[in-house]
């Protein structure tokens, strides 16, 4: 059986971390679903649509892996994706924190279904969306945050 997982949030925008992510969820699982949801607790800069564009654009030439949204709750999207491992990047202490918190109660709505943690690489240790939309609103430098696409669209969106 193909070992399939799936890294799932709101990417908003997708960052260098979570390129970083994916690419080393594809070295470990056979398929990697990327999968983009809404927060209710945030408010997007990107419609769900964008999202998924701008993770495809990023993705691209990344073999085994595949970009699409959902609105369930995340155990229910792997069971559709026939997914038995939801992938997790880890930044620091902090996360540790509130990803053992979902991990515990996604074991507990799906026994099944496990969660694997990577520690994000030292690079992108500091890096995280709300931060990137901040820099991009102050007409920072966005290079070796996200992608050249992904820059371009954050312009656009605040200037």
């Amino acid at each position: 059986m193909k070992k399939k997982a799936v890294y799932a949030g709101t990417f908003d925008p997708i960052t260098l971390g979570h390129l970083d992510v994916i690419k080393r969820g594809a070295e470990l699982f056979d398929e990697l679903v990327v999968g983009v949801t809404d927060n209710p607790n945030k408010k997007p800069l990107f419609s769900v649509n964008e999202r998924v564009e701008l993770i495809k654009e990023a993705v691209k030439g990344i073999k085994k892996v595949k970009v699409k949204s959902f609105n369930l709750l995340l155990v229910d999207f792997c069971k559709k994706e026939k997914a038995f491992t939801i992938l997790r990047g880890l930044r620091e202490v902090s996360d540790f924190s509130n990803e053992f918190q979902l991990a515990m109660i996604n074991r507990k709505l799906a026994p099944e279904i496990d969660s694997v943690f990577v520690m994000t690489s030292p690079e992108f240790f500091y890096l995280n969306s709300s931060t990137v939309k901040e820099i991009a609103l102050k007409k920072g430098k966005l290079k070796g945050l996200v992608t050249k696409k992904t820059e371009i669209e954050l312009r656009k969106k605040f200037h």
